[in-house]
């Protein structure tokens, strides 16, 4: 799977808090090239297909400050992400000209303005009661932003917060075979059926194969890599 090495070292919580600095860092001195600017097309395309009803809850880890949760709020959901970056927060709420409220809860701080709210804290540190009841997970590629090392640890947190009935809506992007002349791979990742087949069955709906140019290296061939819809739904 790709990695953003923009969140390797400070999502580890094993790392030291020099690593999690870093990652402030990035917010703090705005190199958040990662950051995505615009709604995820995948999530407008194929979000219905869960059948999540208006007024249902979705919890969105890592968010960032994803315009996603915008979107989601605007379809009738009530929305909770967690972030570490208080900067993230913030440049969430203002940007989108958006009036929170700001309250202590235990070692997070929660950001309110209606349907949004974000937790700001360590989503390993997070709690089944510090986030209340959910009904669906979404997941854009926060997965993947991690290093393989901390992905198990990543999911078995999800799995202590995520009640039996949740769904889980993640978006992948995952490198596809060395060979770029192979038929897309339309197969469930390896990786993806190790780590959550254990609490969740899995649902690949579907894949969008796209050649991609390493901005780093304009001179090397584009690598093509492999954007994927998961549905997964808790046992």
């Amino acid at each position: 799977m790709t990695l953003d090495p923009a969140k390797i070292d400070a999502l580890d919580p094993v790392l030291t808090n020099q690593d999690d600095h870093l990652w402030l860092a990035f917010w703090r001195d705005q190199r958040t090239d990662f950051h995505q600017a615009l709604v995820n097309p995948l999530l407008s395309r194929f979000w219905s297909s869960l059948e999540s009803t208006q007024g249902s809850r979705v919890f969105v880890p890592l968010c960032g400050k994803s315009l996603d949760m915008l979107w989601l709020s605007q379809q009738g959901h009530d929305v909770i992400g967690v972030e570490l970056s208080p900067v993230a927060v913030e440049g969430f709420f203002r940007e989108n000209g958006l009036h929170p409220t700001q309250r202590q809860m235990g070692q997070f701080t929660l950001w309110n303005d209606g349907k949004l709210s974000i937790l700001c804290g360590d989503y390993f540190a997070l709690t089944a009661e510090d986030i209340g009841h959910f009904d669906t997970v979404y997941d854009r590629a926060s997965l993947t932003a991690l290093p393989e090392n901390i992905r198990g640890r990543y999911v078995e947190q999800l799995s202590r917060l995520v009640p039996k009935t949740a769904k889980v809506f993640l978006l992948t992007i995952e490198d596809a075979a060395a060979d770029a002349t192979l038929p897309q791979a339309n197969g469930i990742d390896t990786e993806i059926t190790s780590l959550y087949t254990s609490g969740f069955d899995i649902d690949l709906a579907y894949v969008e194969s796209v050649f991609e140019l390493d901005p780093e290296l304009p001179l090397q061939p584009a690598k093509r890599a492999e954007y994927k819809v998961y549905r997964l739904c808790a046992r």
